[in-house]
């Protein structure tokens, strides 16, 4: 009796372990962010046994590259993708609405639309007409082959890139270009449940919708997010080029060079230049530079602050769960970062003042001494030896070599000195 308690027991736990959809919000344009959150995503939803994720959808579109991407791992996806455009007066524009057509279950909540992906440059401008024609018809194929995939409306796949066609969620789904129009999510995932979908090379597969496990956007996405905005990146990038090129040219003022670094690092991973994680190890050895330079470089802690920013930054995008299988959190990353630079930045306080002093003890050292002339460039300037080195001196009297002179001050590297009596 109690090994048939112990059975049951153990399966129903397995069976509420497996059953849970994975629910991620796709918010604002599509970008490098979105690729990394969305990569992130079907990582936790394997860990978690997740059988389907869930997906808000609210986008006016974004950078084509990302949405190829996405498309992509929807469709070589182990797992069901359940996209819904939510809240009512949201919208899945552009990018958005070739994702809706890659997703194998799509539908939208009342007063929404979707549509309007017609290929354009980012600032807006007008494309050349060749050019133009070879991205619409690159773009028509492929939502075609998104709709033919999913047994959806190929009309108006076309429709929408070739006449940036937009039309309401309801009205598409009464032309099938949505599977589902549902009140709210939960009527949404109630009605996807058990849908057939293509899965893979699975025909026919049932969809599984089991408790929602919320995989919110983190700290990592919203620094992502704000970097990877096309035009902001593209002015952060030249921004970047034009502190480092000062710093080169006007050696010595520091700030220029820290900001230069760490925004050139940055643009790259929002341009898909660096991979996240190869951006976070890059900003990481830059932090550790950074560090070091503190100790032998008077910058007077800038270098330390920008190498501290750097380490925390890089540690948020190298270390993440889902990918690697463990995470750091916040306050450990900031718990090392800052001991590091609190070190550095001693070490280099402790070093300045070694300079200071040394300089002073010089001056102690030869404030006083008398020495012989050992040459001359004219009767008040020549050159002594003293303490076993040659100085350069002006002197207020008039001098002839091998006079005794009485050393009185310095200025920089050369000594004030006049006759001794």
């Amino acid at each position: 009796m109690r090994f048939f308690l112990f059975f049951f027991l153990l399966t129903a736990s397995l069976q509420s372990f497996a059953d849970c959809t994975l629910a991620v919000n796709i918010q604002g344009a599509i970008t490098a962010a979105t690729k990394d959150y969305l990569q992130r995503a079907e990582k936790e939803a394997e860990k978690q046994n997740c059988q389907s994720i869930f997906v808000r959808l609210n986008t006016p579109g974004g950078e084509l590259q990302a949405t190829r991407w996405i498309v992509e791992k929807i469709l070589a996806s182990p797992r069901p993708y359940l996209c819904l455009i939510t809240p009512s007066g949201g919208h899945a524009g552009s990018a958005g609405a070739l994702i809706l057509q890659a997703c194998h279950v799509n539908g939208g909540v009342s007063a929404t639309n979707l549509g309007a992906a017609t290929p354009i440059l980012g600032g807006g401008q007008t494309l050349p007409e060749d050019l133009r024609k070879k991205m619409i018809n690159d773009t028509v194929s492929w939502s075609q082959g998104l709709a033919k995939i999913r047994g959806r409306n190929e009309k108006f796949a076309q429709e929408i890139v070739t006449e940036a066609k937009a039309v309401s969620s309801e009205e598409a789904f009464k032309f099938k270009a949505l599977d589902i129009f549902a009140a709210n999510e939960v009527d949404f995932l109630g009605k996807a449940k058990n849908f057939k979908v293509l899965v893979q090379e699975e025909k026919n597969k049932a969809v599984v919708v089991g408790d929602l496990r919320e995989f919110p956007t983190d700290v990592r996405y919203k620094i992502l997010d704000f970097v990877a905005d096309p035009e902001l990146a593209y002015l952060l990038f030249m921004a970047s080029l034009a502190l480092l090129y000062f710093e080169i040219t006007h050696p010595g003022f520091i700030a220029p060079g820290v900001l230069g670094g760490l925004g050139l690092i940055l643009s790259l991973i929002a341009f898909h230049k660096l991979e996240v994680q190869w951006g976070g190890l890059a900003l990481i050895l830059l932090g550790i530079c950074f560090l070091i330079a503190e100790v032998f470089v008077p910058s007077f802690g800038i270098l330390g602050v920008g190498g501290v920013i750097s380490l925390i930054v890089g540690s948020f995008f190298l270390y993440d769960a889902e990918l690697t299988g463990f995470t750091l959190p916040w306050a450990l990353i900031l718990m090392v970062s800052l001991f590091l630079g609190a070190i550095f930045m001693g070490l280099g306080y402790l070093a300045w003042k070694s300079v200071r002093r040394g300089k002073k003890n010089l001056d102690a050292d030869l404030i006083g001494r008398s020495a012989s002339v050992v040459s001359l460039e004219n009767a008040t300037r020549g050159q002594i030896e003293v303490l076993g080195e040659i100085w350069r001196i002006e002197s207020s009297d008039s001098l002839a070599l091998n006079d005794r002179i009485l050393i009185t001050g310095r200025d920089g590297l050369i000594l004030k000195v006049k006759k001794e009596l």
